[in-house]
Parts: structure tokens; sequence; C-alpha cells
């Protein structure tokens, strides 16, 4: 009975050190591969952000140049487009309107966080309606190229 009991104590059971440097080395290759996917994920959701900004004013526009005859021109401004929830600028969060070919085309800029701006502009002539997207700031956010659409 005391054999088994000495025998138990002098049994050290444990890991040993390699065997935790290996767990910490994949744990680090692991942190390795996840960390870069949800770095990006920040400015993905503010470029979000900004494209429906861009989204909702172009909807605002729209209703504010129903009531103006179609023309854009007077759909500039907070007193042209009423209660929109938006604010107009063009600094990060904002959204910025302007009237182009004699207020029957428009360009409506969504400025994100990350420093991407996302344009759609209405041609005037054509009525044709165009998105880009410019990269100034994340390029892993939501405007892959500069120059790019979205």
């Amino acid at each position: 009975m005391l054999h088994k009991l000495r025998s138990r104590i002098s049994e050290e059971k444990g890991f040993t050190l390699i065997e935790l440097l290996v767990v910490i080395l994949i744990i680090g290759i692991l942190a390795a591969i996840a960390l870069p996917a949800f770095l990006g994920q920040r400015a993905k959701g503010q470029d979000g952000e900004g494209k429906s900004n861009a989204r909702n004013m172009v909807s605002q526009v729209e209703s504010c140049a129903t009531g103006n005859n179609g023309s854009y021109t007077n759909c500039t401004t907070s007193a042209g487009l009423g209660t929109t929830g938006l604010t107009l600028g063009t600094s990060a969060g904002q959204v910025a309107v302007t009237a182009t070919g004699s207020g029957a085309g428009y360009t409506v800029v969504g400025y994100s966080q990350s420093g991407n701006t996302f344009t759609i502009a209405k041609d005037g002539s054509t009525g044709a309606t165009t998105r880009s997207c410019s990269n100034a700031g994340a390029a892993n956010g939501g405007c892959t190229t500069n120059g790019g659409s979205w």
C-alpha cells in the first residue's frame, strides 16, 4: 500500500515545455490568419454607412425634384430637401448634394468615416445613374479600387 502511494507521488504528470510551445505556436498562427479578416470589418461597416447615406439622400433628392417640376436646383440644401435625417456637408459621415446640367441632374456624395467617398450621379441629358467610389481611406473597406463602382 505504501509502495503504491509513493509511486503515485513520484509520477508527476503535466505538459512538457515542447508541448506548451507547440500549442502557443498554433494559437499564434490561427491569430495571424484571423486578425486581418477582423480588422477590415470596421472599415466595411463605416463604408456601408456612407453608401446607405448616399442612397437615402438620392431618395430625398428625387422626392424634392417631384415637387419642383423635375428640377434638382432647389434640392441641394436643407431648406430645399426638408427633414432628411442626414447631415449635409463634406466631412466624414455626411452627404453632399450638387445639381448638375442646369438642374436636370445631380451628384450625391456620401463620405465614409474610413475616408472613402461614394458617389451617385444622375446625368441630366440621358437620365442614366452611375455609382463610383474613391478609395482615399481603408483599402479593405467597401471601395476596393480607386474610381471603382459599387
